[in-house]
């Protein structure tokens, strides 16, 4: 760890080693910085960490290869990792902890799995093609926390990943591999592809029905009745077209064309009529505006005389007398000028003269305006009487000979345009009919489909029969004896359970019949790990050789003889084939037995995990179980 203060560092170098020291001293903060430098995961992260650690660097053993994998805890460069190969020296290229090629991938790809398996549900009628494996789900089989050690089993309890968990087992003892797991996956989302299907099927049927056709064969016979009544009604109209012609006589037309006229006439003189009430208002505007401007100039004359005789005896601006002053005449008393033409004049000026021509004028004009008016309102009404007169004796001329062929050109008319919707609706159910055999050609090829998928997945898991029977016999075996051994309170009977992979204690699964929280689930736990880790040793598995286990004493402080059965396990886990699997344990105390027979790291309130960084006291620091509770 590389904090703020300094480097921190520690070597785990033998199979089993425990991290020893009293609550809050940070072994869980120690763990959860491993996890949180596989990127593996939500971690849990203390005060300490955020606040004072700056990179986790994971020295990590995978297989033949050694890295070295630096995590920064910044949140800009935490999305990324640096990788160095420590066998050569190398730094590898930065990998980002999310999406493609990152270090989920590179992790699976040391595991021989790519990084796009999915876990689909293996039993009902799922449509899912399953949620993406990752690198974290397979975390949760090498690091049991604290949090979990007495309750659950990689999140057993939780439904909705019940699939996944399944699928990381299968994947880690290969009683399954990526093929099969992409072929149900496929199988799922056919499933959904083949309701889909027959939902679309069962609504065109449901329209079909409704159109009252019975079979594809019935609609073709009705659209071509629909087509021949068509033509026939077509050809009905022609023939009435033909019989019509002549009928027209040329008085008749002539009458026509007077009709014609007359309504061309009407139409003008109502444009006429239009145009002259818009000239009309026109002129009233005019003749208000040059109105209004003769009565200002009436007004600037009489202001004019009334102000003609007033005369001022001293300046209005510095008040002197202008009495003895000389002026000459026809000049202003005051400023001198020439004096203005005077109200006689004024009262024959240009401008009023030329105002009130205009008057006269626009008077004219509108008087005009209304001679044409009632000119066209007259025209209007002699239009509107011949109009009539002439509508009346073409329709006396004509009634006789002309109406019931317009009423059979009419008959005919309609029943075509009814065989014409016939037929358009013929169409789209023949349409529809199409569509049903595309449908089931469809579902034929997708249940095939789904078949072979099916057929070759048994064919798969067959050739894995044996090894899923002896893998499964082998962890049966192991976790009883193991629970025999650690003496577990309560427990009368353990068994495996093929199906969910998971404990069986007293003929019920382990959640059923121990209580979460209590020393019996924790020891139950530590079985079932050990039992798995010691069977993918012996066997052909991709199962990680590493277990961190945090807080094997939890809910197990009465019980001596257990927390002494548990190391007791570990240690032979660790001597039946030494250099095979790495132990990390953190614990409050050790049983007295066991102290000098594997690798200890002291913690205390001096000497906390994070050595760097004084630790504030016992008591003083939020424990992160304490947290999540």
């Amino acid at each position: 760890m590389h904090t703020t203060e300094g480097t921190v560092s520690y070597d785990f170098e033998s199979d089993l080693t425990v991290l020893e020291g009293p609550t809050g001293v940070g072994k869980t903060t120690l763990l959860e910085l491993i996890r949180y430098g596989f990127a593996a995961g939500e971690p849990r992260l203390a005060t300490v960490a955020t606040e004072a650690v700056n990179d986790v660097a994971i020295d990590i053993a995978v297989g033949a290869d050694e890295y070295l994998i630096t995590r920064s805890l910044d949140a800009a460069k935490s999305k990324n990792v640096r990788i160095v190969d420590k066998r050569t020296g190398e730094r590898l290229p930065d990998l980002p902890v999310d999406g493609e090629s990152s270090l989920n991938t590179f992790f699976l790809a040391k595991l021989g799995l790519p990084d796009d398996i999915k876990a689909p549900a293996q039993k009902g009628k799922s449509s899912k093609p399953g949620s993406r494996v990752t690198f974290g789900d397979i975390f949760k089989f090498i690091y049991i926390p604290q949090y979990a050690i007495n309750r659950d089993i990689a999140d057993s309890r939780e439904g909705y990943y019940d699939p996944k968990r399944k699928a990381v087992f299968e994947l880690l003892f290969k009683l399954t591999d990526p093929e099969i797991l992409s072929m149900q996956s496929r199988v799922n989302v056919l499933n959904g592809e083949i309701d889909g299907a027959d939902v679309h099927l069962k609504t065109i049927l449901e329209f079909l029905h409704d159109s009252n056709t019975s079979s594809r064969e019935e609609v073709e016979q009705q659209l071509q009745e629909a087509i021949d009544a068509q033509e026939a009604a077509q050809d009905e109209l022609n023939s009435l077209r033909e019989e019509l012609d002549p009928v027209i006589d040329r008085q008749t037309q002539a009458y026509r064309d007077l009709l014609t006229d007359a309504e061309r006439s009407l139409a003008d003189a109502r444009a006429t009529v239009q145009d002259l009430v818009r000239e009309r208002d026109e002129i009233g505007l005019e003749e208000r505006r040059v109105k209004a401007d003769h009565a200002r100039l009436e007004r600037m004359r009489d202001a004019g005389a009334r102000l003609a005789n007033i005369e001022f005896s001293v300046c209005p601006r510095c008040m002197q007398s202008l009495s003895n002053r000389p002026v000459e005449e026809d000049r202003c008393r005051l400023c001198l000028q020439p004096d203005p033409v005077s109200p006689e004049r004024a009262a024959d000026s240009y401008e009023l003269q030329q105002l009130e021509q205009q008057l006269a004028e626009m008077d004219a004009q509108r008087e005009a305006t209304e001679q044409q008016f009632e000119k066209a309102q007259r025209a209007i009404v002699d239009r509107e009487s011949l109009i009539k007169h002439l509508t009346e004796t073409l329709e006396a001329r004509t009634s006789q000979r002309v109406t019931p062929r317009l009423q059979a050109f009419s008959d005919a008319s309609d029943r075509m345009a009814t065989a014409r919707t016939r037929q358009e609706n013929f169409e789209v159910a023949l349409q529809q009919w199409d569509r049903v055999e595309d449908i089931a050609v469809q579902v034929r090829e997708l249940r095939a489909e789904q078949d072979r998928l099916k057929a070759s997945i048994a064919t798969r898991k067959a050739t894995l029969a044996i090894h899923r029977n002896s893998v499964f016999a082998r962890i049966e075996e192991e976790f009883r004896e193991t629970v025999t051994n650690l003496s577990i309170a309560t427990v009368e009977s353990a068994g495996f359970d093929r199906e969910n992979y998971l404990p069986i204690i007293n003929g019920k699964v382990f959640t059923k019949t121990l209580m979460s929280g209590g020393g019996s689930m924790t020891a139950t736990q530590i079985a079932y790990w050990v039992s798995l880790v010691s069977v993918a040793r012996e066997m052909d598995t991709r199962y990680p050789s590493m277990l961190i286990i945090d807080g094997p004493r939890l809910a197990l402080n009465t019980a001596t003889e257990t927390c002494a059965a548990i190391y007791k396990r570990l240690l032979k886990a660790v001597e039946d084939d030494p250099g095979a699997v790495q132990f990390l344990v953190s614990d409050n105390e050790l049983p007295d037995d066991y102290e000098d027979d594997f690798t200890r790291i002291k913690f205390d309130y001096q000497n906390p995990t994070v050595a760097t960084i004084r630790h504030p006291g016992e008591g003083q620091v939020d424990v992160i179980a304490s947290a999540d509770e």
